[in-house]
């Protein structure tokens, strides 16, 4: 026996009028995982791709490379005292066959981690006081009467003050004379290097760091009783890597450069010493790796030497010298084992795993040819009462074709499934949502 049309209208519409809370309920759901095994060996093979490539990240870069695992230091604190050795002698203008130390070539005399060694120079010697007439390699001091000769007036890039005179300062050029240090200098640059003994000069390196947060300090320095060790030793890596002491030849052909060509006119190299020290280890595998480049060409600047005859008078001999500049930088770290970089590595690892099956999930769910079964499978909705979802048990068992035989108890029971499912928020996805049709009414 069926119930009446109107029983079961009215109780569907109580059901209905209960849905419009459902959607504030539903702020209350709670989401878990499920899983499934599927059988797909394509998303299988990139699951396993996937997890080989982070644990080959893992292993390789961040533990063996980068040392996720250590804490590190990469401020220290250095310090540089370098020192020239060699001889060489040479023709000085005025001055006779000089000879050239290291007091004489290396300045600054003390060392530091900015050096410059003289390979080249121009002299002007027996200069004082005067008057005498301008270069004519000075464009501004060229003249063709006294009218070009300003008295007082500076030589623009000259040697002295306009006396306001123009004067021959030789058969073919007349240019203003002036007031300065006479004879002007002597501006003709030798064709070849005066020092070219220089490539044979050796140049010592003492380099000591200190890593402040590990408080561990290391010098390049070997430490030995060999008292003759430093004298006989030229640095080469491979054969000599501990001794600091560097060819000037073999630095400048490490930054690419021939001796001879930069000698001429000088230039800058850069000496850079990288220090690499993993303290899990024993300090004597923390050594320095030494590295040259060429920064910049053409290099000189002027110095003088003064002195006074016998009637007091002051002279000086100008010298516009020209050499390499060595700039030496020290850059460094030092890594340690640290609990919490290696926790934050470690940590990384398991986060890279999740993003491979959450890259195989969308794969599975969206790309995938049978993308509509794995969805249908992977998520599926439970009430908190235990009752099944709308399609499976409660719409087989109570809402199937009105036969005449219905009992009330199985109509109580169907109303009372739909109520649940209604407000649960499934809405028009419930069993008996079009219960007013001529087949749910029967007879």
């Amino acid at each position: 026996m069926c119930f009446p049309l109107g029983e079961i209208l009215g109780t569907a519409r109580s059901a209905v009028a209960a849905m419009l809370g459902a959607p504030c309920r539903g702020l209350l759901d709670y989401k878990t995982t499920k899983f499934a095994l599927t059988r797909n060996w394509r998303v299988g093979l990139l699951h396993r791709l996937l997890q080989l490539g982070v644990l080959g990240y893992l292993l390789g870069w961040v533990l063996l490379v980068r040392k996720g695992y250590q804490d590190t230091d990469r401020a220290p604190r250095a310090s540089v005292f370098t020192k020239l050795k060699g001889a060489a002698a040479a023709e000085v203008k005025g001055a006779g066959r000089r000879l050239w130390d290291a007091a004489d070539y290396a300045r600054p005399p003390q060392g530091g981690n900015v050096l410059f060694l003289v390979t080249n120079f121009i002299a002007t010697a027996g200069q004082a006081q005067g008057t005498c007439p301008e270069s004519p390699s000075v464009p501004a001091g060229m003249c063709t009467g006294d009218a070009d000769c300003t008295m007082g007036e500076p030589v623009v890039h000259g040697n002295g003050i306009k006396t306001g005179k123009c004067v021959m300062f030789n058969t073919t050029h007349s240019t203003c004379e002036i007031y300065g240090w006479c004879p002007v200098e002597n501006n003709t640059l030798s064709r070849k290097p005066l020092l070219a003994e220089a490539e044979n000069f050796t140049l010592f390196i003492r380099n000591t760091v200190h890593f402040t947060k590990f408080n561990f300090s290391r010098c390049n320095v070997l430490q030995t009783n060999d008292p003759y060790y430093f004298k006989s030793c030229t640095y080469d890596p491979s054969l000599s890597p501990s001794c600091p002491i560097f060819r000037v030849h073999d630095m400048v052909e490490a930054a690419g450069e021939t001796f001879g060509d930069l000698a001429l006119l000088g230039g800058s190299i850069g000496v850079r010493i990288e220090w690499n020290c993993d303290l899990d280890r024993p300090a004597t595998h923390c050594q320095p790796q030494y590295s040259f480049s060429l920064q910049d060409r053409r290099y000189n600047f002027r110095t003088a030497s003064y002195y006074w005859d016998s009637q007091r008078r002051l002279y000086r001999t100008l010298l516009k010298l020209y050499g390499i500049r060595f700039d030496i930088s020290v850059h460094g770290q030092a890594g340690k084992f640290s609990i919490i970089p290696a926790a934050v590595s470690f940590g990384t690892g398991v986060a890279f795993f999740g993003a491979a099956t959450v890259v195989c999930d969308l794969v599975l769910l969206y790309l995938d040819a049978k993308a509509d079964f794995y969805w249908k499978e992977k998520f599926e909705e439970l009430s908190a009462s235990g009752d099944p979802p709308p399609g499976t048990l409660c719409s087989r068992a109570t809402w199937g074709r009105c036969d005449g035989d219905m009992a009330a108890a199985q109509v109580q029971e169907a109303l009372a499934c739909t109520r649940e499912c209604v407000l649960l928020g499934w809405g028009s996805a419930c069993p008996g949502a079009t219960f007013a049709s001529a087949e749910v009414l029967g007879s």
